[in-house]
Formats: C-alpha cells, sequence, structure tokens
C-alpha cells in the first residue's frame, strides 16, 4: 500500500490535548496543545493555542503560541497570529498585525540536525 506523504491531522475546537505529539504530514491545530509537539508542516488556526516546546520543519501561527519552536525551514506568523517565547528558524515572516515577542535565532543549514531535520 502506498503511504501519502501529505496526511492531514487536525486538533478540533473542542480538544484539549496535554502530552506529546508527534506528527508526519500536515497537523493543523484549532485547539488547545500544551506539552510538546514535533512534525513536519504544523498550523496553528486562528482559534488554535499552543504552549509547547516544539520541533517541526514548517509552522504558521495563526493563533498563539506560547513556548519555544524550532522549525528548521520556516515560521510564518500570520496577522492574526501571536508568538512568544524563543524562536529557532531557517525563515521568518511575520504578517502586518502579527505578535512576535521573542528571542530570534536564525539557524543555518549547517546548525540543522541531519538525522532529525531539525
Amino acid at each position: 500500500m502506498k503511504q501519502n506523504s501529505k496526511n492531514l491531522s487536525k486538533i478540533d475546537r473542542d480538544l484539549i490535548i496535554d502530552g506529546k505529539i508527534s506528527s508526519g504530514g500536515y497537523l493543523v491545530i484549532r485547539g488547545k496543545v500544551t506539552g510538546s509537539l514535533s512534525g513536519e508542516k504544523v498550523v496553528i488556526a486562528e482559534e488554535g493555542s499552543v504552549f509547547a516546546e516544539m520541533a517541526v520543519s514548517s509552522l504558521t501561527i495563526g493563533g498563539t503560541f506560547e513556548g519555544e519552536v524550532r522549525a528548521s525551514k520556516e515560521l510564518i506568523i500570520l496577522s492574526t497570529g501571536s508568538c512568544r517565547g524563543a524562536v529557532y528558524c531557517g525563515s521568518l515572516t511575520v504578517e502586518s498585525g502579527g505578535l512576535l515577542n521573542a528571542t530570534v535565532t536564525h539557524l543555518s543549514s549547517d546548525a540543522i540536525d541531519i538525522q532529525t531535520g531539525v
């Protein structure tokens, strides 16, 4: 059976997760997550909130993020997004109206762990 690399997982509005999450493919968060999260492409929707340590390839924030994030490829903060804490990323985009209140460190390709990609 062929695996689909574009898997989509959702944490919906009424779902609250406290713990460790590991996700492949795309993860859309509309609920609340606390703990730690690792994955490929993660989107925190406008109604979503994450209070965690994250290690991802790509993160788009439309809701609230507080904690530490390592986004090896990119971090995008949308106009409705809020990011507080510590950020380590390859590329950073903040739309007009987006809030970034964090220490920011650029990750060069040399700083990315070959085994995890982060």
